[in-house]
């Protein structure tokens, strides 16, 4: 399935502080809701922007209060935070959890609740079928879906006599591209995340270009798919440029806040990402010329794809009635309103945009359908303050890749395990690619054994 690019002119970073007062004499206590994703402090914009959404909300929602929590996914601490109760009412999760969370039936389904609202079968399906079980009962909403692209540095590139108009679009051409940067600027030309279980997400993206996968289905059960030519050719890339070509710089145990605060220092020329890591290049890691900024499509090489997801909101299971009907008054407000209503997303994008520091306009995946979008794009373009034509490469190529979601089973433990080949690839000059894919597909077919009993 294709899919079309779009800006959304103001991505909507959720969170707040919202003080409970106490109810007067006579009146019912408010419905106090608790909802992880409340930007850092390092994103004033975001976290200012925030605390005027949330007193708009409880403005139409007198009934209820919310409170914001900085609250991020740790797969080490999650489930046990989950299963303790000691954990939001709105939760924020990647994109490989909602699967798991349903099957266990440790998050509510919102469907009801959701229908209520007069545009909810206009979402694009594709963004709920990640959050639904085969039923068909809607267990979240998602916030700004993304499409994974190369993400490159315009003035190192032109510091090496490359076009900073045009991107590499095959992995022979980043590897020549990487080596060019390299040679004449003295920087990392490529780099690729290696720990916190980022080897193994970007390896999973590195392998759907190639045409490879990481699990598949087989006798109705998934099993490990990754010891393949396709998979070893994209280590074997990685090898090449890491040890003959040299490319790829010394520091390799990098996770993506790594990557991009180097970035933002101006010290890589690629590295596989998304348009929103130009808000952490710029917000979070200070960087100065973010007109150097710029993302094309992910490069190619057989598999004529990219990867999917983002984040999600959920409701656990254990959450009253009262509280996830409040949730989803929530949902909606914060995030498909104003990726549906152009008057919402205006008021957004013109108070965001009044901060300098702030970044309106960065693209992601609609949503809604094309011709929605196109009227958000429109409402919000007088307040865009990103360079749009340096993400231009990124919206005029996605829409010719499939997009490919996250493995769908145990995906986290996946990519732990992944992440262990990745990290012997780009640290050790006689790894044998072989042999860590035999081991890490056994490891990993023990896991989804384990899973299924």
């Amino acid at each position: 399935m294709k899919h079309t690019a779009a800006l959304l002119g103001c991505a909507v970073l959720a969170s707040a502080l919202a003080a409970c007062g106490s109810p007067s004499s006579g009146e019912p206590a408010a419905v106090v809701l608790r909802v992880q994703g409340m930007p850092p402090a390092t994103d004033k914009p975001g976290l200012d922007q925030f605390k005027a959404m949330v007193a708009e909300f409880e403005k139409q929602n007198p009934g209820i209060r919310v409170q914001g929590s900085t609250t991020v996914f740790d797969p080490l601490t999650f489930s046990a935070k989950l299963a303790g109760g000691r954990i939001e009412e709105v939760i924020k999760v990647p994109l490989t959890e909602p699967q798991g969370l349903i099957a266990r039936k440790q998050v509510q389904p919102l469907t009801k609740e959701l229908a209520k609202w007069a545009h909810y079968k206009e979402f694009n399906p594709q963004v709920l079928q990640p959050l639904s079980d085969a039923a068909g009962e809607v267990y979240g909403v998602p916030q700004a879906p993304f499409a994974q692209g190369l993400v490159y540095n315009r003035a190192l590139f032109a510091k090496a006599g490359l076009d900073p108009a045009k991107p590499p679009k095959t992995w022979d051409e980043v590897r020549a591209a990487a080596k060019a940067i390299s040679a004449k600027t003295g920087k990392a030309g490529f780099v690729h995340e290696s720990k916190s279980n980022q080897g193994g997400w970007q390896l999973t993206m590195l392998a759907y270009t190639h045409g490879g996968e990481i699990e598949r289905q087989e006798g109705g059960r998934y099993v490990a798919a990754f010891n393949s030519d396709p998979v070893k050719k994209a280590l074997g890339l990685l090898k090449e440029m890491r040890w003959t070509d040299g490319s790829m710089g010394d520091a390799q145990l990098n996770d993506q806040n790594d990557v991009i605060k180097r970035f933002a220092a101006g010290e890589i020329g690629m590295y596989m990402g998304t348009p929103g890591t130009y808000r952490l290049a710029k917000m979070t890691y200070g960087m100065e010329d973010t007109d150097a900024f710029g993302i094309g499509p992910l490069p190619q090489a057989g598999g004529n794809a990219t990867l999917t997801g983002g984040d999600v909101y959920l409701v656990p299971k254990s959450v009253p009635a009262d509280k996830a009907a409040a949730a989803v008054k929530w949902l909606l407000f914060a995030y498909a309103q104003p990726q549906y209503d152009p008057q919402a997303a205006a008021a957004r994008a013109k108070q965001l945009a009044a901060d300098p520091k702030s970044a309106v306009g960065v693209p992601t995946l609609p949503m809604f359908d094309a011709a929605q979008q196109a009227e958000i794009d429109e409402a919000v373009r007088p307040y865009v303050n990103v360079q749009l034509e340096h993400f231009r490469p990124w919206l005029d190529g996605t829409p010719a890749l499939t997009l490919r979601p996250e493995p769908p089973v145990l995906a986290q433990q996946v990519y732990t395990v992944l992440d262990t080949v990745v990290q012997a690839v780009l640290t050790n000059r006689d790894a044998s690619v072989d042999d860590l894919l035999a081991k890490a597909e056994a490891d990993v077919n023990a896991k989804l054994a384990a899973s299924r009993q």
